[in-house]
């Protein structure tokens, strides 16, 4: 169970989020009130999850939030018994799991003052379970509470259907200041490479803990920012695009090998497989179970490689991003994604330009709707890294 939150209670998970805290402090406040609908919006790394977060616990909490009592303790440690979570672990939120929520929407509070739903990347429901939780906005049970989570309001992201019965909190990029100070504060991170880790990874709170702490992810973010400099050939191209391709699957290996086991044992001790005595019977059905827990772990590994490809893609756009804007205004560039990297975007700058900067930027746009299409990571990775040979 997560330590008491001190100070400000619970918003002292919402990172540089004034007026969103503001907002969402002021519902708590009324909840005769209460919007049963919400949608917390917000690019990657703004915190809308634990945004959504927090304020579940402030609905449950009888002092609106104060981070110490059992109900926002529980809440905020998943463990609550009112506040469902739905984390998607494959590629999509499927119509079953949908069907389920609803389900869930229905119940009575049992503990606390409301049944609360929060849908992590809620953009990854597929039309059928859209529908299903469309069905229950439409007509929500008295004391329910929708949070739903995505990148935007785009139509893609949120069905407008969706969208227009719910409340919308937008948040943005936490400043890169107020991510280091948390570093420092609550994770003990050394200032220096708080202030560091913070810049690299452009405000997101989860991608600068991670670089900070790991070293492993700051070689693999090195790994990828020097592969612009390295396209001076096609084997190289070629080369650079097996190195990310397989770095993200290397990365999905490591992350799944360690929870595919666990489950497999869980199930497998759940349903008796394996086990010896009188009276021990292993359940029928057993097989299928295990047949399903396979396929959603192969979803979830495929989730988690493309889910770390495309942080590198994101990586490699910020870079010719800098070379662009450092072609276009020079010594007058605005802040940089990359600003440790500055001497390889000004080395690009010169050598492609604003228009070849920009043609590349298009590139990785493209290969990352490739992959969203299903095209296989390879042939999308290898097309890219050839558009973005660096000219003779």
């Amino acid at each position: 169970m997560s330590a008491p939150v001190a100070a400000d209670g619970v918003w002292t998970q919402v990172i540089g989020q004034p007026a969103v805290v503001a907002e969402l402090r002021a519902a708590v406040a009324a909840p005769a009130a209460m919007t049963h609908a919400w949608l917390f919006t917000g690019p990657p790394g703004s915190g809308r999850s634990v945004a959504a977060r927090a304020f579940a616990a402030a609905l449950q909490c009888p002092a609106g939030g104060d981070g110490t009592c059992h109900q926002c303790r529980t809440v905020l440690a998943g463990s609550h018994a009112d506040v469902a979570t739905v984390v998607p672990e494959g590629l999509s939120i499927g119509v079953d799991e949908a069907r389920e929520l609803v389900r869930l929407a229905g119940r009575a509070p049992s503990q606390g003052r409301f049944q609360v739903v929060v849908v992590e990347d809620a953009d990854r429901m597929t039309e059928q379970a859209s529908n299903a939780v469309l069905k229950m906005i439409e007509e929500p049970p008295p004391r329910t509470v929708f949070l739903l989570c995505a990148p935007s309001l785009h139509p893609d992201d949120v069905p407008v259907t969706i969208r227009s019965r719910c409340r919308v909190v937008g948040l943005r990029t936490p400043p890169v200041d107020a991510v280091a100070d948390v570093l420092v504060r609550r994770d003990g991170i050394d200032p220096a490479l708080a202030a560091w880790a913070a810049a690299a990874a452009g405000g997101h709170v989860g991608r600068a803990r991670h670089l900070a702490r790991d070293e492993g992810a700051r070689l693999a973010r090195k790994a990828v920012l020097d592969v612009p400099l390295s396209l001076v050939s096609l084997a190289a191209c070629l080369n650079a695009a097996d190195d990310l391709v397989g770095s993200a699957k290397e990365e999905s290996d490591r992350t799944t090998a360690v929870l595919d086991g666990a489950e497999t044992e869980a199930v497998k001790t759940s349903l008796g497989v394996g086990a010896r005595g009188p009276g021990v019977a292993a359940s029928r059905g057993g097989a299928g179970v295990l047949k399903d827990l396979e396929k959603r772990q192969k979803s979830r590994a495929t989730r988690l490689g493309r889910d770390s490809l495309d942080r590198a893609l994101v990586d490699l756009a910020g870079l010719y991003r800098d070379a662009l804007v450092l072609a276009a205004a020079g010594e007058q560039a605005p802040v940089l994604s990359h600003p440790d990297r500055r001497a390889d975007a000004e080395e690009l700058a010169r050598r492609l330009g604003a228009e070849g900067a920009l043609r590349r930027i298009d590139a990785v746009l493209a290969c990352r709707t490739a992959l969203e299409q299903n095209v296989k990571p390879q042939i999308a990775v290898e097309a890219l890294t050839v558009a973005l040979r660096l000219p003779a």
